[in-house]
C-alpha cells in the first residue's frame, strides 16, 4: 500500500456547495449568448445549455477560458479570442468568460455559499492523523469563498485561479494544479491523495499519477459514478466521511 502523507481537495462541489452556481452562471452565460450567436431568422434556435450533462462533460473544473473554449469546440462554433480587458458579452472568448465571472459574483453576493456538513468533521481527523491537506482550485473565488465558509485556516495549502495564473498553469486536465499543491505540502504524488467530483479533475489526478484519485459523487448517481471512473478514479465516495477509513487503508 502507499504512504498517503497528504490529501489535495477540489474546492466546487468537493469542499463548498457551489457547483450548483457554477452550473447555473455557465447556463446564463451561453444561452444568453447562443441567441446572439444563432437569430432565431437563421433557422431553428440552438439547443440551450444543459446544466447537467454540458456542465459536467465540457465546463465542470476548468478555468473559465477553458471552458468557454471546450464548450464552443463542442458545439462547432469559433470566437476570436479577445483579451483579457474585454467587458463582459458574447463577442469574444474572454469576453464570454468575463459574462461568467459577472453572474456567478452575482449570485454569490445574493445567495452565498455554504461547506458541506462532512468537510469540518473530516479535515478534523485527518489532521489528527497527521495528514497534509490543500484546497485546490481553478475558480479565483476559491480563496474569498472558503474564507466566508471560514474554511480557509483548515487548510495548509491552498492553490487557485490566482495562482494558475501567476504561474502560467495549464488548466485541468493537466495535473499541474495538484502538482503545485503537493509541492507546497512537501511531499510528493506518490503519497498523496486527490479528491474530486470533476471528470476533468479526476483524469488531471490519474495524470499526475497520484498514489489514490478519489471521485465524490455528492448526488449517488450510477452514471456520474461510472464516468468518474472511466475518466481515473480509483474509486468513487458518495460523501468525505469514509475518507479518513479509505486513506487509512492506503498506510503501512
Amino acid at each position: 500500500m502507499s504512504d498517503v502523507r497528504a490529501v489535495v481537495f477540489d474546492t466546487d462541489g468537493v469542499l463548498l456547495a457551489s457547483a450548483v452556481r457554477h452550473a447555473a452562471a455557465w447556463k446564463d452565460t451561453f444561452d444568453g449568448c447562443l441567441a446572439r450567436w444563432r437569430p432565431q431568422d437563421e433557422g431553428d434556435p440552438a439547443l440551450p445549455f444543459d446544466a447537467d450533462r454540458e456542465y459536467r462533460d465540457l465546463v465542470d473544473g476548468r478555468s473559465r477560458l477553458d471552458g468557454v473554449r471546450a464548450f464552443l469546440t463542442a458545439r462547432r462554433m469559433e470566437l476570436p479570442p479577445g483579451t483579457p480587458e474585454d467587458p463582459p458579452g458574447c463577442t469574444t472568448v474572454h469576453a464570454v468568460a468575463a459574462r461568467k465571472e459577472a453572474i456567478f459574483s452575482r449570485m454569490v453576493r445574493t445567495e452565498g455559499v455554504e461547506a458541506f456538513d462532512d468537510v469540518r468533521p473530516v479535515l478534523r481527523r485527518l489532521h489528527a492523523m497527521r495528514i497534509g491537506c490543500a484546497a485546490v482550485s481553478a475558480s479565483r473565488h476559491a480563496r474569498p469563498l472558503l474564507r466566508a465558509a471560514d474554511l480557509d485556516r483548515c487548510f495548509d495549502v491552498l492553490v487557485d485561479g490566482h495562482d494558475l495564473d501567476a504561474l502560467a498553469l495549464p488548466g485541468k486536465p493537466d495535473p499541474a494544479l495538484f502538482l503545485e499543491a503537493a509541492e507546497r505540502l512537501g511531499t510528493v504524488p506518490g503519497h498523496t491523495a486527490v479528491v474530486e467530483d470533476a471528470l476533468v479533475g479526476v483524469e488531471a489526478g490519474r495524470r499526475g499519477h497520484f498514489a489514490l484519485v478519489v471521485g465524490l459523487c455528492r448526488e449517488d448517481d450510477r452514471q456520474t459514478a461510472d464516468a468518474l471512473l472511466a475518466h481515473g478514479a480509483h474509486l468513487v465516495l458518495t460523501g468525505l466521511d469514509a475518507l479518513p477509513a479509505t486513506l487509512h487503508g492506503h498506510r503501512p
